[in-house]
């Protein structure tokens, strides 16, 4: 049953309930909605924005729950709508729609789930999707499908490309150059890794988790003695060990700013939850590089190159709306952004453009764990595969593989739907159970995760890396009931853990995520047959199923080849009676001048 609250403004709250609603109730429903006024009609007539039928939003999971707080049952559902113009375009089409009247059947759906897929024809599928997969590799699944005696599987073909993208494997990075018909004696990964190879100090982890750690000092812990019930807090010494993490999420910022600076945030401080066997995050900070803002007239050094017309958003939007997305997210989680940089370039000469076209944005940080937690063990067999957090929902499909592409190669739909979308609020949640355990006198936690590119493919399938597991379909959570078995475990919903814990500290693990809300699912199980397999127990499809060194060790390795090129760049000349000019154009670069616009509208404090 479908129930409208109008507000003051143009805002309806709409409401699926099992049943009618009891005076009482509506009572405390419209205290709960600002005033907001039950409506007699079964429908409203006009044009409104409001969630996808088929998504239902963190916000309407956290407001159900108020309700029952409120001891207000059987409601299944709260959304929020705005009312319209006909001809309103401004809201994000791949979590609102817009609709034409509104009635009992708004949140009713009659789209199925795809079935499983069999990959007929391997490098049709990757063009089609977007997927990234070279030749050499689309030659490499080929192969592997003669092997198997079977078609891969959409989830297979998919899974891959999302697990063995640049973004996940550094394929580039750890790949062979070879620079005017000379092998180059190292690859730029291990250039890096020579700096902390020739100067250890004190590093404690580096280049093998997903953040560095550092020695730090003796720190005194102020916690509750037990997480799992209510209890006194206790102070106690611990040898602390500094995170350190950077990243960049370049291509969703550049498509959508503040969703992708959002995300790129909250990956980040995910990271630094997923240290060791855990481990906290403390401060951010942001960095940002654009073409040229063009934010005033008459700035000289924009005048000598020409604007063009940007793809998805301009160097100005991009500015605005993706320092808006990261401090927004920090604000919300509770984590305070304290430093960072901008940069804006283009040059133009000898008929080339330089730029930032497809922008930086490096998200970065610093957190503290325990130094007795800062190596991940070793997951054993029977032991449990479980996930904090979230739902899943048809959220940035593909990210993984088309952040490692050039921004415009695929389609506007393909790049689109690899956006992630951000839900703070929940990941604090799952913060909160993981930092309930780091906290406590014994953390049970084996190897944690966070889950970012690639969704569960990448995060389940380097938690069991050495070991193997299998993962029960049936038992991930599905927010929207419409996903295919390839979008339930490749989407890209943000704000989950995924951890490996004993049978025996399940129960612990269990009372601490109920005690901060988070949401906790056990999935699957560590199976000791290095395998990696989803499998739902209700029909025994196996939407993927592959060997451990078929989906990881066998992958072509990456050959760059290239030439040097002599580029000749005119000189500089400058007039010494124009330095005061001079001098004003460089206050004026972004670089330079004042960064209030960036700090002055976040909390840096939180």
């Amino acid at each position: 049953m479908i129930h409208f609250f109008l507000g003051q403004s143009d805002e309806v709250f709409v409401l699926q309930t099992e049943q009618s609603l009891s005076p009482p109730n509506i009572t405390k429903l419209q205290w709960l909605f600002g005033g907001a006024k039950l409506q007699t009609e079964a429908a409203l007539s006009g044009f409104f924005v409001g969630p996808r039928a088929a998504m239902i939003t963190p916000w309407s999971t956290n407001a159900v729950e108020i309700t029952q707080n409120m001891d207000i049952q059987d409601i299944i559902r709260i959304e929020e709508f705005k009312k319209v113009n006909a001809d309103f375009s401004g809201y994000d089409p791949m979590l609102s729609q817009k609709y034409e009247n509104i009635g009992q059947e708004v949140f009713t759906i009659n789209i199925k789930p795809e079935a499983i897929i069999e990959v007929a024809d391997i490098a049709a599928y990757n063009k089609q999707e977007g997927l990234s997969l070279s030749d050499e590799e689309v030659d490499y699944l080929n192969s592997l499908a003669k092997k198997l005696e079977r078609p891969l599987t959409d989830s297979e073909v998919f899974g891959f490309s999302q697990v063995n993208s640049e973004h996940c494997r550094h394929k580039i990075f750890n790949g062979k150059f070879v620079i005017d018909g000379e092998e180059q004696p190292t690859s730029l990964f291990k250039l890096i890794r020579k700096t902390s190879e020739a100067n250890p100090n004190d590093i404690v982890s580096a280049y093998k988790d997903n953040v560095a750690f550092i020695k730090g000092p003796v720190v005194q812990q102020f916690a509750p003695k037990r997480a799992d019930v209510p209890d006194y807090y206790a102070t106690s010494d611990f040898e602390s060990v500094i995170s350190l993490k950077a990243e960049t999420h370049n291509f969703p910022t550049t498509v959508e700013p503040f969703n992708g600076a959002a995300t790129g945030s909250g990956g980040e401080i995910r990271d630094r939850l997923a240290g060791g066997q855990g481990s906290l995050p403390l401060a951010g900070t942001a960095v940002y590089m654009t073409a040229l803002s063009r934010l005033e007239e008459g700035r000289a050094w924009e005048q000598g190159v020409e604007e063009r017309k940007w793809l998805y958003q301009t160097p100005m939007d991009i500015l605005i709306k993706a320092s808006n997305g990261a401090t927004d997210f920090g604000n919300k989680f509770g984590q305070p952004l304290i430093t960072g940089s901008v940069l804006t370039f283009e040059h133009e000469e000898n008929d080339r453009k330089l730029g930032f076209d497809k922008v930086i944005m490096l998200a970065g940080g610093v957190g503290y764990g325990k130094a007795s937690q800062a190596q991940k063990k070793k997951p054993q067999e029977g032991d449990n595969i479980v996930i904090l957090g979230g739902e899943n929902y048809r959220i940035g499909m593909g990210g993984a593989a088309v952040s490692s592409a050039d921004t415009g190669e695929h389609g506007s739909g393909i790049e689109l739907n690899a956006i992630q979308r951000s839900n703070p609020e929940m990941q604090k949640r799952a913060a909160n159970a993981v930092r309930g355990m780091v906290e406590s006198d014994h953390n049970t936690i084996v190897s944690i995760h966070d889950h970012g590119a690639g969704g569960h493919l990448n995060c389940l399938s380097e938690l069991v890396e050495e070991t193997g597991g299998l993962i029960n379909l049936d038992k991930l959570p599905v927010g929207d009931p419409t996903l295919s078995a390839k979008e339930i475990i490749g989407n890209e919903s943000q704000e989950r853990m995924g951890l490996v814990i004993g049978n025996e500290h399940i129960e612990t693990l269990q009372k601490i995520a109920d005690r901060e809300r988070s949401p906790m699912y056990t999935v699957g199980k560590v199976t000791g047959d290095h395998r990696f397999t989803f499998k739902s127990e209700t029909t025994g499809a196996k939407p993927m199923d592959f060997a451990l060194e078929d989906m990881f060790g066998s992958s072509p390795k990456v050959v760059m080849e290239d030439q040097k090129i002599d580029r000749k760049y005119q000189s500089v000349d400058y007039d010494k009676t124009q330095l005061s000019s001079y001098l004003e154009q460089v206050l004026q670069l972004e670089a330079v001048a004042s960064k209030d616009w960036l700090t002055n509208k976040v909390d840096r404090c939180v």
